[in-house]
């Protein structure tokens, strides 16, 4: 017997390609026969979660037969004491990635327009894609959002606009100023859209001095959701735990679709605890601080551009290079970077800061390969 399995797909997922994530070490070792491999392509924190999560994991370890709380009331009392937001106004994901895909299924028909930037996370336009909706990427400006132009483009069609800040994988944000202006336009228009902030990397920018403080926007404007995750400073991307603000009444449709038990009880519980740790979250921006400002000299040195970033990963340019080649080349030394090809910035590659020897190791490596590439192209 035979059947044609493709006529029972979606006809917009029949050319849906899915997200590449970057390969895990152990994968690398394997491939390439290596022992020793860094990882600086997925924007981790090197310094791992809290002792109190990690405490806390061991404990449950005997308790995973039980399902875990559907509504995870613990980890939404903690984030309610946190940032002192009523617990109806958050949602909770398997990372942020499961809020985005569920905003796009709660809200999104075929026919209707998503606006992002043309840099953006790519995950923005997947989901746009995956629900059959027209996705209107804006050019940006100076490697951040253009937020006039994207309010520019906002139709009577136009249902969702994403607005990462800070952008990944530029690294840039948008100041306080500027998302005030683009909230105001934004809610003059005739038929107001979604408006989704994507702030992964909130607790690495909010350092800045004019980096806005969108919680307090959302009693002003109640079609705005504002993202955020334990992935990143928290150190708790493998256990996938993100979370979200927004009106009590969206949130309401948003866990009518949300799967039940979408967040594991040691995620729950970790991420729970991981928000109680002043120490680790200043720890790791510390880190950062001075892992970007040694950087910043060593690619100088190398004549290597890159844009300043509020996160914790840089973008750089490796011109006349392909990134995919530099990639490569850095992979089969044992250090794992990310090609921004995807992004249709094919001279890029994007790089996470880690460790001081993690990042001495990657400088030095970087030099060598583009010596080595210059070689041989006068061979």
């Amino acid at each position: 017997m035979k059947i044609d399995i493709k006529r029972y797909v979606r006809p917009c997922c029949r050319a849906f390609q899915p997200y590449v994530a970057g390969k895990p070490i152990e994968e690398i070792k394997r491939e390439l026969g290596l022992k020793s491999v860094i990882k600086m392509a997925s924007n981790e924190n090197p310094l791992g979660p809290s002792k109190k999560a990690i405490g806390l994991i061991k404990k449950l370890a005997n308790k995973v037969f039980y399902y875990p709380d559907s509504n995870s009331w613990a980890l939404k009392q903690a984030i309610s004491n946190k940032f002192a937001v009523n617990t109806q106004n958050i949602i909770l994901g398997s990372g942020s990635d499961e809020l985005i895909e569920l905003i796009a299924k709660t809200f999104l028909s075929p026919g209707d327009d998503v606006i992002a930037s043309e840099h953006a996370f790519i995950r923005y336009k997947m989901a746009g894609d995956l629900m059959n909706c027209r996705v209107i990427n804006v050019p940006m400006r100076q490697y951040t959002h253009d937020l006039s132009k994207m309010a520019q483009a906002i139709t009577s069609k136009t249902k969702i606009v994403f607005v990462a800040n800070p952008n990944n994988p530029t690294g840039t944000c948008n100041n306080e100023n500027e998302i005030k202006e683009f909230l105001k336009s934004v809610s003059e228009k005739p038929s107001a859209p979604l408006v989704v902030f994507d702030e992964a990397y909130y607790e690495y920018a909010k350092i800045q001095r004019d980096y806005p403080d969108t919680l307090k926007l959302l009693t002003s404007y109640p079609n705005i959701i504002i993202l955020r995750t334990f992935s990143k400073i928290y150190g708790l991307a493998g256990l996938r735990v993100g979370y979200g603000f927004a009106s009590k009444e969206i949130v309401d449709y948003l866990d009518r679709v949300r799967p039940p038990f979408n967040v594991n009880m040691i995620a729950q519980e970790a991420a729970a605890v991981s928000l109680t740790d002043k120490e680790q979250v200043n720890k790791s921006i510390k880190l950062v601080q001075e892992g970007k400002k040694y950087l910043y000299k060593e690619l100088a040195k190398l004549n290597i551009d890159f844009i300043p970033s509020c996160t914790n990963f840089i973008l750089m340019d490796v011109s006349p290079n392909l990134g995919q080649n530099v990639f490569q080349k850095l992979l089969k030394k044992g250090i794992i970077v990310r090609a921004m090809n995807e992004y249709e910035y094919p001279n890029h590659i994007r790089v996470t800061i880690d460790l001081p020897r993690n990042n001495r190791l990657f400088t030095k490596a970087l030099k060598n390969v583009i010596s080595e590439i210059s070689d041989n192209k006068l061979l």
